[in-house]
């Protein structure tokens, strides 16, 4: 090899070198980014706009920068949040100035609109399935001879043919719930009694996606109940509607945060959280390793978070599932990320009877199985 055939090779290997230090192949993007990203992804995003067109290599290779990745972030982080596609680019590509905001406002509420509407007909749906497959065996035959209706389109007889057992027996909602739950036997026992628990609270199936139980919980809180634990509610008809005495049984002391007797809803709630004080202190002086159980102030449960991160407060578990569109979602992420067990329901569902379901389902589990572990065999728990 001649001097100048070397040099250039040496320049090529310096080249190579510089453009892998500055650029990223397709799958070093999706391996970076994570989170379920893949390489048919960022090339269908490129299609849509989303994503700028990437520089290419010699070999006709896509090459991404930092900025590339950043965008990735940006989509990938927003698609987990539920928007699609079209809601994505004018979030990306609307400036965030106030006129801007005032533009992207509108179009965003006619978006949420249209996604109500679909979620309404998929509700209508799945009621229509739920009414069908939730029968019991004791309606078997009634509900053979209901979908032969169907089949013929004989609709108007359909729920009439179904409907005419319901009030020889009543309802079998273990059955129903078999037939209707989705698949969780990545679960343990008493994590898919508690869920089953909060399903019939609400008679909503599809509850099931929002419950989070951290990895832990179950298990803190039948120490924690084990061992006698104060419990404290947000307000008093949380404490209204938990299991005294089961409580009791197992010389849990239950007490209120806020206690107004006049408070009727969430929205009361939270304003009189705003309104008085001296539950902060309460707050302060509350027993370590006690249960906290939030079913309607989103400001109480913040207040709880921001407690627990100046190390003025350690609970051993906290059911947070207060009501609301902006600070209940909120105060359910601050809670995800306090490092404490927790239970919750993600978004704006929630509200008392399941906060108190929860807690009353923990303490049944404890009473009916104390000898059950088997919480501590499963490692995934969502």
């Amino acid at each position: 090899m001649n001097l100048r055939t070397h040099s250039g090779y040496t320049l090529t290997l310096v080249l190579r070198s510089t453009m892998a230090n500055q650029y990223l192949t397709i799958k070093q993007v999706t391996e970076k980014i994570g989170d379920g990203l893949t390489p048919r992804m960022v090339r269908y995003y490129h299609q849509t706009g989303l994503l700028p067109e990437a520089k290419r290599s010699p070999s006709n290779y896509r090459l991404y920068t930092e900025s590339h990745v950043q965008q990735l972030r940006k989509i990938v982080a927003l698609k987990q949040e539920g928007f699609q596609i079209e809601q994505i680019r004018k979030l990306l590509t609307t400036e965030t100035l106030p006129t801007a905001t005032d533009i992207l406002i509108p179009q965003l509420q006619q978006q949420y609109r249209r996604v109500m509407e679909q979620i309404a007909q998929l509700r209508q749906t799945a009621s229509a399935l739920e009414g069908l497959l939730g029968r019991d065996t004791l309606c078997a035959t009634m509900r053979a001879e209901a979908i032969a209706q169907l089949k013929l389109l004989e609709i108007e007889n359909f729920w009439d043919t179904l409907d005419t057992a319901t009030p020889a027996h009543p309802e079998a909602f273990a059955e129903s719930l078999k037939l209707l739950l989705p698949d969780l036997s990545n679960r343990p026992e008493i994590e898919v009694d508690l869920i089953s628990q909060l399903v019939l609270a609400c008679g909503d199936v599809s509850l099931v996606n929002f419950i989070q139980v951290s990895p832990g919980a179950i298990a803190a809180a039948r120490v924690a109940l084990q061992s006698g634990c104060q419990i404290v509610g947000d307000v008093p008809a949380i404490v209204a509607a938990c299991d005294r005495p089961r409580l009791a049984h197992l010389s849990c002391q239950i007490t209120t945060l806020i206690d107004n007797p006049h408070l009727t809803n969430a929205a009361e709630a939270e304003q009189e959280s705003w309104r008085s004080t001296s539950w902060h202190k309460d707050l302060q002086q509350l027993t370590s390793g006690c249960i906290l159980v939030v079913g309607y102030v989103p400001s109480v449960l913040i207040s709880i978070c921001r407690a627990i991160e100046d190390d003025l407060l350690h609970p051993a578990l906290i059911i947070g599932m207060p009501i609301g569109f902006s600070h209940a979602p909120a105060a359910k992420r601050l809670l995800m990320r306090s490092g404490v067990p927790f239970i919750t329901i993600v978004g704006s569902l929630g509200g008392g009877l399941l906060a108190a379901t929860a807690l009353n389902a923990l303490a049944q589990s404890l009473i009916d199985k104390p000898d059950c572990h088997c919480y501590l065999s499963v490692k995934n728990s969502k």
